[in-house]
């Protein structure tokens, strides 16, 4: 087929879909749907991919953490032994600050999460839902965030419970405005608390708004004003990314020791690192691609039917003008690559609008969350030979049935 033969089967095919607008729509609707799906999707994925990964990130390469369970513990499958196991305390950090000289901080943090969200005030500015924490004087060390303005609490206020905090640049700057948040009191729940430093602001991901949307309490203060909450979890900072494999033994050694796990028993707490957290969430998003593939599969199924359908219906309203074709010269050849260009044609041209589609979606989920977005341009040309190619897989039966017309009945066809 000449690329003359091809452009006026091109023309011709878009020529009939704007005589049909109505019937072409709902014929490439699935297809439509498939792609723009995937588009989306993926779209979608890579975002999160980015998100998360820079959150990882930034807790640094050389930061272990130490939880009470691991990443992927199976809740209806776990044993006696872990359902009775001891939660992770502040008295497993002290160890670990005595016992480990490979690890160069120990950040301790536990949440406190109350009914109906936490509310902080300060005159009549009130922040709502911030995150309420008890951590240790070297947070700033291990979680690679500092101090803007003010300072952070020292070890002699956290040892006599002194109430006071540090706060989030958002939350700071919700309650204060353009006044210097130091040296105020804001009312926390129902604890009154001097506010002796503000944090720079975090680059905000996965976290949204809650990022910078927190007070950083003394972990005594912590345990002082809610001593129901024991459960934390433990940041540790190796002196260096050469030091992880050492200051990770040295952890498990010191944790076994203190919570008396015998040399044939198996840890009773989860040592997390930045590339286990990674492959956790590589875990999550296989099963996010299976279920895409899955839904655009649906979709793109539907939208080739819908092309062969329409297509056989042409063949039969087109078949006085195919043997008018035939009767001037066209070769069964012709007739066969005219009715295939058609249906790849309409079939492509749902998978055009699938991707403006996919990626006006992507756009506005990006406008409403915190997850960036970010242009698959291989997706792009995939979704568009995917529609292609669903025209093609989809129009060869019709494009053979109009091949095989006979012209003399074609021309008495009425």
């Amino acid at each position: 087929m000449t690329l003359f033969e091809t452009r006026e089967a091109v023309v011709m095919a878009l020529d009939s879909i704007r005589a049909n607008k109505f019937r072409s729509f709902l014929t490439i609707l699935g297809v439509l749907i498939g792609v723009g799906s995937v588009i989306a999707m993926v779209s979608l994925i890579e975002g999160l991919n980015a998100a998360v990964s820079a959150d990882i990130e930034s807790l640094g390469s050389n930061v272990l953490i130490i939880v009470r369970y691991g990443p992927n513990t199976n809740w209806n499958e776990m044993t006696d032994e872990e359902r009775k196991r001891k939660p992770i305390t502040i008295e497993e950090a002290n160890v670990i600050r005595e016992q480990c000289p490979s690890v160069d901080g120990i950040s301790p943090q536990n949440y406190y999460f109350r009914s109906g969200g936490n509310i902080v005030k300060y005159g009549n500015n009130a922040g709502y839902r911030p995150s309420i924490f008890g951590t240790s004087v070297d947070y700033e060390k291990v979680n690679n965030l500092f101090v803007e303005r003010g300072r952070f609490f020292t070890s002699a206020e956290d040892h006599r419970k002194i109430n006071v905090c540090v706060l989030g640049s958002e939350l700071a700057d919700k309650l204060f405005g353009n006044i210097d948040p130091v040296g105020k009191k804001i009312l926390m729940n129902n604890a009154r608390m001097l506010v002796v430093g503000v944090m720079e602001k975090r680059e905000q991901n996965l976290n949204g708004g809650r990022a910078n949307n927190f007070v950083a309490l003394p972990y005594g203060t912590y345990h002082k004003l809610y001593p129901w909450e024991e459960e934390l979890g433990l940041f540790a900072k190796a002196r260096s990314t050469e030091l992880m494999q050492q200051a990770e033994d040295e952890i498990r050694q010191a944790l076994r020791r203190f919570r008396g796990v015998r040399y044939d028993q198996d840890d009773n707490f989860a040592i997390m690192t930045q590339a286990s957290i990674m492959d956790m969430y590589n875990d999550i998003t296989y099963w996010i691609w299976f279920v895409m593939i899955a839904v655009s599969s649906v979709g793109l199924l539907v939208g080739g039917v819908g092309v062969l359908n329409i297509m056989l219906v042409s063949v039969t309203e087109r078949t006085r003008e195919i043997g008018i074709r035939k009767a001037i010269g066209a070769r069964r050849v012709n007739i066969f690559f005219q009715f295939l260009t058609e249906a790849m044609t309409l079939s492509g041209t749902g998978g055009i609008i699938g991707i403006v589609g996919g990626l006006a979606l992507s756009f506005l989920i990006s406008l409403v969350s915190p997850l960036p977005m970010i242009v698959p341009v291989l997706w792009v040309f995939i979704g568009f030979s995917v529609g292609v190619g669903v025209g093609l897989i989809s129009g060869i039966i019709p494009a053979m049935r109009a091949a095989s017309v006979d012209p003399i009945i074609s021309l008495r066809y009425e």
